[in-house]
C-alpha cells in the first residue's frame, strides 16, 4: 500500500487526450522499422495486446481506433546515417596517403527486379557497382574531402528517404580525390619505391580521375532501429582485398507523422506522456508492491518506448529528460523506490548542455526540480507517519529519498536553472524540527511539570531523544558534531514574538499620541530648543532598544526578522509623529492671531523633527547592527541587509529631511512676505538710504530665528531666504525702460544683502551665497548700471573674446600684419589676403573688398574708415595693401579697442553683402606697449583671423542699448549692428 500522504495530486488524462495518445502508440507499432533487438518483442500482435491493457481499451474501442490509424497518411521513412570515421584505408597518393571522401545513397529496387536478381552473379555485380552508376545524381550525398590521411574523421550526418524497407539498400563508396599536379610536385613528395610506381600508374590514367578506395552495401531490412558499428569496406578487384573499415551510425526514423499529437506537440512531450502512462501501468502491475519496484520496465513497454523515440528522432538527452519529468511527477502520486530517479539524475548530469533546451523546456525542468524538492521536504516534515521506525523498510526508504535530493541539488542543471539554490541541509533539518516541534508541543503540559526541577542540560537531553533514529539516517548525508539542534527550546516562545512586537508598537504609538496632545510647543529651557513630546518619544525608543538587548534572540535569521519589524515600527512612529506635531502647531496657532507665536511654534516643530532625526540615525549603533550582521554570517546576503535595514532607515531619514525643509520653507515664506514690502520701497524710492528699513527688518528676524532654531536648520532657512531674495531682485532687474539710477539702487541693495547674509562668516559661506543666480544677477546689474559708451566697449570686448575662441573658418579668413610706430603714433595695417570666402553672387563667386575701422567709434572719432580695392570674381583674393592710422598709444589700450575688419561682396545695385567680420585687439599690436623696443617691420608676424557672422538676436548689451531711446549714440550703434545682424547667416 502507498504510505505517502500526498500534497501533490495528478489528475488522470481525460478521455480525449488518452485517445490521441493511444493513436500515437498504434501508429508507432503499425509503421515499425528495423530488425527487432534481441531483448525486444518481435510480434506486433503482442504489442497491440499490451497497449490495449495499459490504456484500458476495450476490443471494440481498439478496433475503431486501429481502423482510424490505418486511414491516416503513411509517414515518410528515413534513414539517418552518420559517417563517423574510417581507418586502415589505402594510400593512393605519391605521399603514401589519400584524400578520402564518401558518396552515399539508397538504391530502391522494384519487386520484379528483386526476383530477377536471384542469381549470385548479378547480385555480386550490384554489390560492386559504384553509387553514381546505381542512384540518381540528385539522391547522392557527399562528405567533405579530408586531405592526406589514412584515418579520416568526418562525423557528418545525412537524412536519406526511402519508401520500401524490404527493397531498399544503403550504398556507400569511398574515393580518393585526385587533383591534377605537376610531375615535379609529385617527385617532391616521393618517399619510397611504391611512390614511384604510383607516379607511373597516375601517368597512364585520365587526369583528375578519382581513385576507388572501397564500398559498402547494406540491406535496410537487416538494420536495427539503431545501429552503431564498424563495417569492412569491400574491394571491386582482388588486387588489394584489405580496404579498411568505416564507422557508421544508423537510425531508422519518420518524417511527417500524421497523428494529431505529432502535429501539435513537441516530440519529447508526447514521449513523456506515453512513458508516464506505461510506467503507471507497470507500477500497478508489480506484484510485490509499488515500493519495491526498481524502475525496470517490461519487454513490451521497453520495445514501444524504444520504437517511439527512434521514430521521433529523440536524442538520448531528451529521452532521459522525458524519463526524469515522468518519473519525478509520478513519484509524487504513486510511491516507488526513489533510487529509480538516480539513473536519470546521473544521465542528465553527464550529458548536460544548457543550450540544448528551449526556454519552455528549461522552465519545465526547473519546475520539476523545485516540485520534487518541495515534495521531498514535505515528506520529511511528516517522517513519523511516512517513515515509521516500526517498519523494517523505513530506514532504507528515507535514505534513498535523501540520496535523491542530495544528488539533485548537486546537479549543474539544478544550479543553473533554479533561481534560488537552497541549503538542503538546512531545509531537511528544519523539516525534521517541524515534526519534533509538534511532538514537543503535544507534550507541553508534561514538559511543564519538569521545567522547575530540571536543569537546562537535562531538558536538552530529553528533547534530543525525540530524533535518535532520524539522526542516524542523516549522518551519511549531513555529518554533524552533535545531535539535532533541538536544544533551542526557546523556539517554544516563538509564537509569542509577533504578539509582543505588535503590543510594543501599540503602546509606543499611544504614548506618542498622548505626548503630542499635551505638548504646548514651548522650549524646555534656555538650553533646549525642542519641546516635551520629543522627550517622551526618546524614552519610548530607549525602552524598545533595551528590550531588544534583553531579548537577545539566539537564532540569527529570526533575530534579523525581529530587527526588521522593530525598525519598521520605529520608523512608522517617527513619520506619524511628524504629521501629528505639525497638526498640533496648526491647532495652537488657529486660536491666536499673533504671528510671532506662530513662527515660534514652527521653530519648535523644526527642532523637534531634527531631534527625532538624530534619534533615528543613532539606532544602528544602539541596536548593534554590526553584531547582528556578524552573527548571520552567510545566512543572509549582505545586499538583503542593506535593502531591508539600511535602506528603510535612510528612507525614513529622507522623509524627515523633507518635513524639515517643508516647515523651514513655511517660515521662509512668512519672512519673505514681509520683506517684499521693503524691497518694493527700495525700487520706488529715489535715495540709497531706502534700503535701511529692509536691513533692520532682516537683522531683527534673523536674530530671532537664530535664537529659536538649531544651527543646521537656521542655515537651511538662510539658504531659502537668500534664494527668495535673489528671485525678487532678479524680477525687479528684468523691468525695462528704467533709469540707470534705478539699477544702481538694486546693485547697492544686492551688495548690502550679501554682507548681511554672510554676517562676517557667521552666516552663509561665500560659496553658498555666490550661486549661479547671484552671479548672473550681479553681471546683469553691472551692465544695466553702465553708461552707453561703457556698454559699447563691453560689446567689443565680448566680440574680441569670441574671436579668440573661434577656430572654424566656415565663412573664410583674412590675413593681416599689424605694427604700431610709437615715435610717429601711427598704426600700420597691412591687408595681405582673404581665403575661402563664401560665394554670394549668382555666378558662384564674389567681388570682395575689406573695410577697416577702429572701434569703438567714440574712442576714435577722427579716424575714418578705409577700404581696399575690390577683387572681381575671386573667393581667395590677394590684396597686399597697407593703411596707416594716426592714433595715440593710450587709445589702443582702452577696453574693447580693436581693429574691425569687415569683408563685403561689392554689389553695383543695392547694398553690399556681408562676407564676414574679424576683430583684432589693438593692445596686442607690436609696438603699442611702451616697454617694447622699436619693432622691425620685416619681423612682424602674419595674423590669420577667421571671419565670423554676428548672431541675429539674443545679445543682452544690444537689447540694453536699444531701450535707451533718448541716447542717439546708443541708437546709432544698435542700428549699425542690427544691419549687420540682418545680413548674418548664423542661425538663432
Amino acid at each position: 500500500t502507498h504510505t505517502h500522504t500526498h500534497t501533490h495530486t495528478q489528475s488522470p488524462p481525460d478521455l480525449h487526450n488518452l485517445t490521441l495518445l493511444y493513436e500515437e502508440v498504434l501508429y508507432t507499432i503499425l509503421y515499425r522499422l528495423g530488425k527487432p533487438e534481441p531483448n525486444h518483442v518481435a510480434d506486433d500482435s503482442e504489442l497491440y495486446e499490451y497497449v490495449q491493457k495499459a490504456f484500458q481499451m476495450s476490443p471494440e474501442e481498439h478496433h475503431v481506433l486501429m481502423q482510424r490509424v490505418k486511414r491516416l497518411e503513411n509517414p515518410i521513412f528515413c534513414l539517418k546515417a552518420t559517417v563517423k570515421q574510417a581507418k586502415g584505408i589505402l594510400g593512393k597518393d605519391v605521399s603514401g596517403f589519400s584524400d578520402p571522401y564518401c558518396l552515399l545513397g539508397i538504391e530502391a529496387r522494384s519487386q520484379e527486379h528483386c526476383s530477377d536478381s536471384s542469381s549470385s552473379q548479378e547480385h555480386k555485380k550490384r554489390m560492386k557497382a559504384v553509387v553514381k552508376d546505381l542512384i540518381p545524381e540528385d539522391q547522392i550525398h557527399r562528405t567533405q574531402v579530408i586531405n592526406q590521411t589514412l584515418s579520416p574523421v568526418w562525423d557528418e550526418t545525412f537524412i536519406l528517404e526511402f519508401k520500401d524497407v524490404a527493397n531498399s539498400s544503403f550504398h556507400l563508396d569511398m574515393w580518393d580525390s585526385d587533383v591534377v599536379e605537376s610531375v615535379r610536385h609529385k617527385l617532391g613528395e616521393l618517399t619510397d619505391l611504391h611512390g614511384l610506381k604510383r607516379i607511373f600508374k597516375d601517368a597512364r590514367k585520365d587526369k583528375g580521375q578519382d581513385d576507388f578506395l572501397g564500398n559498402l552495401v547494406l540491406r535496410l531490412q537487416d538494420l536495427h532501429c539503431r545501429d552503431d558499428q564498424w563495417y569492412i569496406l569491400e574491394p571491386r578487384t582482388e588486387t588489394y582485398p584489405n580496404r579498411g573499415q568505416c564507422h557508421l551510425q544508423f537510425l531508422l526514423t519518420h518524417k511527417k507523422r500524421s497523428t494529431s499529437l505529432s502535429k501539435t506537440q513537441p516530440s519529447y512531450t508526447v514521449h513523456r506522456h506515453l512513458l508516464q502512462q506505461m510506467v503507471s501501468y507497470e507500477i500497478l502491475q508489480h506484484q510485490a508492491g509499488s515500493i519495491s519496484w526498481d524502475g525496470e520496465l517490461s519487454k513490451h513497454a521497453s520495445t514501444i518506448l524504444y520504437l517511439h523515440a527512434a521514430q521521433k528522432d529523440l536524442s538520448d538527452f531528451h529521452q532521459v529528460m522525458a524519463q526524469w519529468l515522468a518519473y519525478s511527477k509520478l513519484y509524487q502520486v504513486i510511491e516507488f523506490n526513489s533510487s529509480c530517479l538516480l539513473h536519470q539524475i546521473t544521465s542528465i548530469e553527464y550529458q548536460w548542455v544548457q543550450e540544448r533546451l528551449k526556454p519552455e523546456q528549461k522552465s519545465e525542468l526547473a519546475e520539476s526540480f523545485e516540485s520534487l524538492l518541495a515534495y521531498g521536504v514535505s515528506l520529511l516534515q511528516k517522517y513519523r507517519i511516512i517513515f515509521p521506525l516500526s517498519r523494517p523498510q523505513s530506514t532504507e526508504r528515507l535514505q534513498s529519498l535523501l540520496r535523491v535530493l542530495v544528488q539533485m541539488c548537486k546537479m549543474k542543471a539544478f544550479r543553473e536553472l533554479c533561481s534560488l539554490t537552497p541549503d538542503l541541509q538546512q531545509m531537511v533539518t528544519k523539516a525534521l524540527k517541524v515534526q519534533c516541534h509538534r511532538d514537543v508541543s503535544a507534550n507541553a503540559s508534561q514538559w511543564g511539570r519538569h521545567f522547575s526541577s530540571l536543569s537546562g542540560t537535562r531538558i536538552c537531553n530529553l528533547l534530543s531523544c525525540f530524533c535518535w533514529g532520524i539522526e542516524a539516517n542523516l549522518m551519511p548525508f549531513f555529518p554533524r558534531d552533535g545531535p539535532l539542534a533541538l536544544t533551542d527550546f526557546y523556539q517554544l516562545f516563538k509564537e509569542a514574538i509577533p504578539k509582543w512586537l505588535q503590543k510594543t508598537y501599540s503602546i509606543a504609538l499611544e504614548r506618542t499620541q498622548r505626548a503630542i496632545q499635551v505638548d504646548q510647543l514651548v522650549p524646555l529651557g534656555e538650553l533646549n530648543k525642542h519641546s516635551t513630546s520629543t522627550v517622551d518619544l526618546s524614552t519610548c525608543y530607549a525602552q524598545i532598544v533595551k528590550t531588544w538587548q534583553q531579548l537577545d534572540w539566539p537564532d540569527p535569521e529570526e533575530a534579523f526578522m525581529i530587527m526588521v519589524k522593530l525598525v519598521e515600527d520605529m520608523c512608522k512612529i517617527a513619520l506619524m509623529y511628524c504629521r501629528l506635531i505639525k497638526t498640533r502647531a496648526e491647532e495652537l496657532s488657529s486660536n491666536q492671531r499673533d504671528e510671532g507665536n506662530a513662527a515660534n511654534r514652527l521653530c519648535i516643530v523644526v527642532n523637534n523633527i531634527e531631534q527625532l532625526r538624530l534619534l533615528i540615525l543613532r539606532l544602528p549603533l544602539q541596536l548593534d547592527w554590526e553584531r547582528l550582521e556578524r552573527r548571520m554570517g552567510d545566512a543572509i546576503d549582505p545586499e538583503q541587509i542593506q535593502h531591508t535595514l539600511h535602506n528603510q532607515l535612510q528612507g525614513t531619514v529622507s522623509c524627515l529631511d523633507h518635513e524639515i525643509r517643508d516647515v523651514v520653507q513655511t517660515l521662509a515664506a512668512k519672512v519673505i512676505a514681509q520683506a517684499w514690502h521693503f524691497l518694493l520701497r527700495i525700487c520706488s524710492s529715489l535715495g540709497l538710504r531706502s534700503i535701511t528699513p529692509l536691513m533692520k527688518f532682516l537683522e531683527s528676524e534673523l536674530q530671532y530665528l537664530n535664537v529659536h532654531l538649531v544651527q543646521e536648520n537656521f542655515n537651511s532657512l538662510l539658504g531659502l531666504l537668500w534664494k527668495h531674495t535673489l528671485h525678487v531682485l532678479t524680477t525687479a532687474t528684468k523691468q525695462q525702460g528704467c533709469s540707470s539710477r534705478y539699477y544702481q539702487k538694486l546693485q547697492f541693495a544686492l551688495k548690502n544683502l550679501e554682507h548681511c547674509f554672510h554676517a562676517e562668516g557667521c552666516g552663509l559661506s561665500k560659496d553658498t551665497l555666490h550661486t549661479e543666480a547671484f552671479t548672473a544677477l550681479e553681471k546683469e546689474l553691472l551692465l544695466r548700471c553702465a553708461t552707453s559708451r561703457e556698454l559699447i566697449q563691453k560689446y567689443f570686448s565680448n566680440r574680441l573674446q569670441q574671436q579668440l575662441t573661434t577656430s572654424s573658418e566656415k565663412y573664410g579668413a583674412v590675413t593681416i600684419k599689424a605694427l604700431y610706430r610709437a615715435s610717429e603714433q601711427k598704426l600700420r595695417i597691412e591687408i595681405l589676403n582673404a581665403v575661402n570666402l563664401i560665394p554670394l553672387d549668382s555666378n558662384g563667386s564674389s567681388d570682395p573688398f575689406v573695410q577697416l575701422t577702429l572701434e569703438p567709434r567714440h574712442e576714435f572719432p577722427e579716424v575714418v574708415a578705409r577700404v581696399t580695392q575690390c577683387k572681381k570674381n575671386d573667393l581667395h583674393p590677394l590684396f597686399d595693401e597697407t593703411f596707416e592710422f594716426l592714433v595715440p598709444p593710450e587709445k589702443c589700450q582702452q577696453e574693447g579697442a580693436c581693429l574691425l575688419l569687415t569683408v563685403f561682396d561689392y554689389d553695383t545695385l543695392g547694398a553690399n553683402d556681408l562676407e564676414g567680420e574679424a576683430f583684432f585687439p589693438l593692445c596686442n599690436v607690436p609696438g603699442v606697449n611702451r616697454n617694447d623696443d622699436e619693432v622691425d617691420a620685416v619681423m612682424v608676424p602674419q595674423t590669420r583671423l577667421p571671419l565670423t557672422h554676428p548672431k541675429p538676436t539674443g545679445d543682452l548689451i544690444l537689447k540694453l542699448l536699444e531701450f535707451r531711446k533718448g541716447d542717439k549714440e546708443a541708437q546709432a550703434f544698435v542700428k549699425l549692428r542690427r544691419q549687420r545682424a540682418k545680413q548674418s547667416k548664423e542661425l538663432e
